[in-house]
């Protein structure tokens, strides 16, 4: 049996964003952490009901959705890289920006990182530590 307080995944959004686009980083950060995270994160991959009928498992752990300022957020995302044993996805304003991947691509080769302005970040590891990083960020409503 696992423990459930043992990790956790905190996203930490940019309290200056329209709530539709808040979503839609949302969205593509969850993607992205589901995609490149341990095999620990999540819980069963089908979950079948009384009828038979398969649902797709989720995460084990707590999610936890904030927002911060826009400098608030620049500093998270610097002190989250720092931990290695911390999954980290970021996502600046080109990802936005840009359609196609290779546009992307292309964008972010093209601009240091301390040029970039992060509309939002997500985080997977350690609780204690990540609560560390942000446990006094305001829960997003």
């Amino acid at each position: 049996m696992y423990d459930y307080t043992a990790k956790k995944v905190v996203a930490v959004l940019a309290s200056t964003l329209e709530q539709g686009i808040a979503m839609n980083v949302l969205g593509h950060m969850c993607v992205a952490i589901g995609a490149h995270s341990e095999e620990g994160l999540m819980g069963r991959a089908s979950l079948p009901d009384a009828s038979g009928t398969n649902h797709v498992g989720i995460g084990r752990y707590p999610v936890i959705i904030t927002k911060v300022k826009p400098a608030r957020l620049r500093q998270f995302i610097t002190e989250a890289r720092a931990h290695k044993d911390l999954l980290l996805v970021d996502f600046p304003q080109e990802m936005l920006d840009t359609r196609h991947d290779d546009d992307l691509v292309a964008s972010m080769a093209a601009k240091p990182e301390a040029d970039m302005a992060y509309l939002g970040a997500i985080v997977y590891g350690d609780a204690a530590l990540i609560q560390s990083l942000s446990g006094k960020f305001m829960l997003w409503k």
